[in-house]
């Protein structure tokens, strides 16, 4: 599209505005993933519950169930970010941790001095930070970390000869320590998001901490994306180790890549809105799906599902990505699917919760960028308490929500749809 604007601003005579046509072109077509949307061609027979709906995820995203787990649920910075710390203090092999978003402040410092210290005890310390995300960490903390010892790897640096790969960023939030423990959720590491969503300055997020087998999972993420930042293959029982069971929870990790051609989070998802029959929960900050992804929704609808969705309010992060979802409310509306905005701050977790009985956790969005363009991990598990736990979770925050209502929406001003359509004009890059 941008292209032909370019052409016929040439054919006009404009050759500046088709210069900056031609620029942004050579930007979306450098910058855009070849992966295609998953597609259920017909309605499923069996539910969430049921052993195929398990091999279905198993047998489409190539991850398997791994039994002997426990996972432990953290709500908001002051909950997760100290248990984190204290299992970096507690490592005695190694530490492995893959951020998005490592930004300068005091959490920064706090996490670069405890990964420093264990460097200092001899411990292999190797972090990936993403190059785009993480570019704000802060030189004191580049020097804390070089001069303990700590590897650091750049994920993607941008270069003129890698335009190919710009835009494909980890948006993976990992720590995993020992090869035994894991973290992963919604948070990265930044200011914003300590404390315990009170107000606009402190994010509402969700983390999970996973022992067990199926840390396996999460670190073989990590050395995958090591290996393509640096070259160098992780091996031995101090990233690798014979894990004892540490509970009786199944887990499953889906680790999603624009490099496979097809996302495993997005199809996870997709199967799991197909196969409700009763209630489908869903929170998540950046919600923009396909109009085929919509009328999955509008379907489970007309099969008398329960669709509630939780999206970022007021307070977001990211205009863009706001106006475009904000676009799509009305087609949500009418598919009979209720639309409940977080008002307090900034909700970011990325949940969701099918018929009480399923429920996944981790870092993928609801929208282009991160079905397409990024690394991602999300966690999944049956686990009837666990379910229950995070179910209640969503209706406890539900409770801080306002619902959309369609009439409102209808009545929304013209400056307001002029601004939804202009950030439709990029809504595969946010």
């Amino acid at each position: 599209m941008w292209l032909a604007i370019a052409i016929f601003l040439y054919w006009r005579g404009d050759w500046r505005l088709a210069a900056v046509a031609g620029a942004v072109s050579f930007v979306f077509y450098h910058t855009s993933s070849n992966s295609h949307p998953a597609l259920y061609a017909l309605e499923p027979n069996f539910d969430a519950q049921a052993p195929e709906f398990r091999n279905t995820v198993a047998g489409m995203t190539g991850m398997p169930l791994i039994a002997g787990n426990s996972i432990e649920i953290y709500n908001n910075g002051d909950e997760f970010y100290p248990a984190m710390l204290e299992e970096i203090e507690s490592a005695r092999c190694s530490v492995t941790m893959e951020q998005f978003i490592f930004w300068d402040g005091e959490l920064a410092r706090r996490f670069a001095e405890a990964f420093a210290e264990k460097a200092r005890e001899g411990i292999p310390v190797k972090l990936i930070a993403d190059a785009i995300g993480s570019a704000t960490v802060g030189e004191e903390n580049l020097r804390t970390l070089e001069a303990a010892g700590c590897q650091l790897a750049w994920f993607h640096p941008i270069h003129w000869y890698t335009l190919n790969r710009a835009n494909l960023r980890t948006h993976r939030k990992s720590l995993i320590v020992d090869g035994r423990i894991a973290f992963t959720g919604g948070a990265g590491l930044a200011d914003h998001w300590l404390g315990r969503a009170e107000n606009e300055y402190q994010w509402r997020d969700i983390q999970i901490r996973v022992e067990g087998p199926a840390v396996a999972a999460q670190q073989y993420g990590f050395a995958q994306n090591w290996l393509l930042s640096t070259g160098e293959i992780l091996s031995g029982p101090e990233f690798f180790p014979s894990v004892p069971a540490a509970g009786d929870v199944e887990v499953q990790t889906i680790l999603s890549s624009p490099c496979s051609g097809a996302c495993a989070a997005a199809t996870m998802y997709l199967i799991a809105v197909q196969c409700a029959r009763k209630s489908l929960y869903i929170a998540n900050p950046y919600f923009i799906p396909g109009a085929r992804v919509i009328d999955m929704l509008g379907r489970a609808c007309r099969r008398g599902v329960t669709v509630k969705l939780m999206v970022a309010g007021r307070f977001n992060d990211t205009w863009w990505a706001r106006q475009n979802s904000l676009r799509l409310y009305g087609t949500l509306l009418e598919a009979g699917v209720e639309i409940y905005e977080f008002q307090p701050t900034m909700l970011h977790q990325k949940t969701m919760v099918v018929d009480g009985a399923w429920a996944t956790v981790g870092t993928a969005n609801f929208d282009n960028r991160s079905f397409a363009l990024g690394e991602e991990t999300n966690v999944c598990f049956h686990d009837r308490a666990l379910v229950e736990e995070l179910q209640s979770i969503f209706l406890a925050d539900l409770a801080r929500c306002n619902k959309v209502e369609l009439s409102e929406w209808l009545r929304r001003g013209f400056v307001q749809r002029v601004k939804e359509e202009f950030a439709a004009l990029i809504e595969d890059q946010v």
